[in-house]
């Protein structure tokens, strides 16, 4: 966990290839989306949560998922473009590797040395640009020819920065080891550390989900519970077809953008107490 290092301080990682010899690139992109909710339905004394479903266009081409196709005109209007940029999708990048030199005191190490590392867009372009980099004749994944990373953490406007990052000079074969580490345990298939490609059902509850969070809804439990749900809460049990099927309503309307009641839109105009603004 790169991120719970000290700020000013640095460590030193191996990236190693991908053990799915098919991907080309030594990492795998992950696109999720976050909902957030004011609470759990039923209960007064939830806090806000957030819950994070897989966005479509990991797998199908852009305007596949059913949630961006809707948050993609809002950026067309200034007023939403707060909104638009809340519900985008967050890209993060899987990793995998040696920690050569680790500041964070550990109480435990894992019997496999190999870790995963979950990246951020800042951290990525750093990573990405070696392969741009003519005087970096191999990968840096190399077992022989490769290099090390060496990830710094500063701080910029009150956020982490990792922008002095950088890759090593020096080339660096791997340890006898490391070698031995990688032919024990083998190397991870980064994509079995994506998300499962969501079903017909699950992307008709993903939306529905999103449409709760923009009206302001508490997360319900009973309908979504047995699809998606905040990190740490366990499954509910029961029939997730039945639960996740909306109850008929007298409004013969489908509900978009122009009839979310938070949003006060008609037709793509914004409204206030029923009047155009």
């Amino acid at each position: 966990p790169h991120w719970n290092i000290q700020e000013n301080e640095s460590t030193t990682l191996r990236f190693l290839p991908d053990g799915d010899s098919s991907n080309t690139f030594f990492w795998a992109e992950r696109q999720m989306i976050r909902l957030p909710f004011q609470g759990i339905k039923g209960d007064i004394n939830s806090k806000p949560l957030t819950v994070q479903v897989p966005c479509m266009e990991m797998w199908e081409p852009i305007g596949s998922c059913p949630i961006l196709t809707e948050v993609r005109p809002w950026f067309k209007d200034s007023s939403l473009e707060d909104m638009g940029r809340k519900y985008w999708k967050k890209r993060s990048y899987v990793f995998q590797g040696f920690v050569r030199e680790n500041p964070i005191n550990e109480e435990t190490t894992p019997e496999n040395p190999i870790r995963r590392f979950i990246m951020g867009p800042q951290l990525f372009n750093i990573i990405k640009a070696s392969l741009m980099d003519p005087e970096m004749e191999e990968l840096p994944t190399d077992y022989t020819a490769g290099v090390d990373f060496r990830l710094n953490k500063t701080s910029k406007g009150g956020y982490a920065d990792y922008s002095t990052s950088n890759w090593a000079r020096r080339e660096r074969p791997l340890t006898d080891v490391e070698m031995k580490a990688i032919e024990t345990n083998g190397l991870f298939n980064m994509s079995d550390f994506l998300p499962k490609q969501p079903s017909e059902v699950e992307v008709k509850v993903m939306k529905e989900m999103f449409e709760a969070s923009v009206d302001g809804e508490a997360y319900d439990m009973e309908k979504f519970g047995n699809y998606f749900r905040p990190a740490g809460m366990s499954a509910r049990t029961g029939d997730p077809v039945k639960a996740s099927t909306p109850s008929p309503t007298p409004n013969p309307l489908p509900r978009t953008t122009a009839t979310r009641k938070p949003m006060n839109f008609w037709n793509g105009v914004p409204t206030k107490n029923g009047k155009k603004i």
